[in-house]
């Protein structure tokens, strides 16, 4: 069945390909495809938010808390604009920050250090065809934690990862085992929560952020690269507007957007 779900400030493409996650494609003019979740989704870009396509009736909630329809993003974007850079940044919205499965958010962004959004996706990519579950509707599982825990660095390989793949190896382990718990984490205040994600070797503070943000839904999380420590350094240096409080999160992604289209900095 097709299911329209309505979402203001939702465009794909801008969405789906702005680094926050990595296992879609855009398949035709304003259709897209993707796995997220073990569950595959085709969609289709609508005015005022998007349509699954052929989808499973027990997929739609998932796909709808995923896509954060809750959300009322036409309010968000109106507490920005009292802020001149933030209003500048978000002129044209059309990034939501998605709710992600913890685990995947984790290695996703293990991958991400030093690296560019095309090699990333290539790496997930891989990762989950050599590793992941076969899934009925096309498309590969990403990987379970127990999966890649038993695996060696040598194992990874042909992932071409490089030196993130012990780093993969020792979050997937510290998962399995217990001793990295993401649904105790998600429910940590985000000091606590970045501090046990920081256990994992090669995670620090921005890989830990990306993971509060995207994996746990904690919006005031503002993961901080080269690209926001240049903007708080040429407009917040005194720290951010109180408008970005409650979804800084949110906010940072669309200041890192607007500096890369060359808008800021």
């Amino acid at each position: 069945m097709d299911y329209f779900i309505k979402a203001d400030c939702l465009r794909l493409s801008q969405t789906l390909f702005c680094g926050q996650c990595f296992r879609f494609k855009e398949t035709g003019e304003g259709l897209f495809s993707g796995v997220a979740g073990n569950r595959t989704v085709n969609l289709r870009q609508e005015k005022d938010g998007i349509t699954l396509l052929d989808a499973e009736e027990s997929d739609i909630a998932y796909w709808e808390n995923y896509f954060c329809a809750d959300m009322d993003y036409g309010a968000i974007m109106g507490d920005f604009s009292k802020d001149k850079t933030l209003a500048a940044a978000c002129e044209n919205p059309g990034i939501r920050v998605l709710r992600q499965e913890p685990f995947e958010t984790l290695i996703s962004f293990i991958i991400s250090q030093n690296n560019n959004i095309k090699r990333i996706t290539g790496i997930v990519e891989r990762l989950c065809e050599g590793f992941g579950e076969h899934l009925a509707n096309g498309g590969y599982a990403f990987p379970t934690a127990q999966r890649l825990a038993a695996l060696t660095a040598e194992d990874l390989a042909p992932l071409r990862a490089g030196f993130r793949a012990r780093y993969i190896i020792d979050g997937a382990q510290k998962v399995a085992s217990g001793q990295v718990d993401l649904e105790e984490i998600c429910r940590l205040p985000a000091d606590e929560g970045r501090q046990k994600l920081m256990e994992i070797v090669g995670v620090g503070t921005k890989v830990a952020d990306c993971v509060l943000l995207f994996g746990c839904g904690k919006w005031e999380v503002v993961p901080k690269d080269v690209w926001i420590k240049r903007i708080i350094a040429a407009y917040y240096p005194d720290g951010f507007p109180a408008c970005m409080e409650k979804y800084g999160g949110i906010a940072q992604q669309y200041l890192f957007d607007y500096a890369r289209r060359g808008g800021v900095v």
